[in-house]
């Protein structure tokens, strides 16, 4: 169960159990908003099942952005709100928690780079991998992904979203490497490169 995950990790500073539990319970609840689609608690389920911890230097701050990355989600907000507003999130509810500020601070840092991908350490590198492993899913996965994704942005009327979608995966692809880590490379790079250049194709084909 995903709460008995979180509750593995987020009580490790003696905090009771029953304080554990109601902060997870919060946060299962945002990843329950009715404007979510992707970004809902079986993403986090993936990207925590993604994550290559043997990889990271402290898997348990890595394990609790995973978390927290996405837990404050408005499709309509400009690039970094979210993650800002996650990390903020985050740092108070983990400080109730009695986690120490060395903590909050490392895990405040890993959601916030997940608003641009970029990783410059370890634990970085071993989030958004996990966070960007969908781009590499089988081709069912793959759509199922990009229509729930489109759902989230139901506001946008189609020439919008495809001048705003087709704009992140020329980024997306622009890049030398997609993933962070030798692991991500060698399970996703390739056939995320693949998923991301036919949805660019197809995007360009709409009338």
């Amino acid at each position: 169960m995903p709460l008995r995950r979180w509750s593995e990790v987020a009580g490790r500073w003696g905090a009771p159990a029953a304080e554990v539990t109601a902060t997870g319970g919060r946060l299962r609840r945002r990843y329950a908003e009715p404007h979510r689609r992707y970004h809902t608690l079986s993403h986090v389920v993936a990207v925590l099942d993604a994550l290559f911890l043997d990889l990271a230097d402290h898997p348990d701050e890595v394990t609790l952005a995973a978390w927290y990355h996405d837990a404050v989600y408005d499709p309509t907000s400009p690039g970094g709100r979210n993650e800002e507003a996650s990390a903020t999130l985050a740092g108070e509810e983990l400080g109730a928690l009695g986690a120490p500020p060395a903590v909050t601070a490392c895990v405040a840092r890993l959601v916030r780079s997940t608003a641009a991908h970029l990783a410059d350490d370890a634990d970085s590198a071993v989030l958004n991998d996990a966070d960007l492993s969908i781009l590499g899913a089988p081709g069912a996965a793959y759509t199922a992904y990009t229509t729930a994704v489109r759902d989230e942005y139901g506001s946008l009327d189609d020439a919008a979203w495809r001048a705003g979608r087709s704009a992140v995966l020329e980024r997306l692809l622009a890049r030398e490497h997609l993933f962070a880590t030798g692991r991500g490379r060698e399970r996703w790079e390739a056939s995320a490169r693949r998923n991301l250049a036919a949805e660019l194709a197809a995007l360009a084909a709409q009338p």
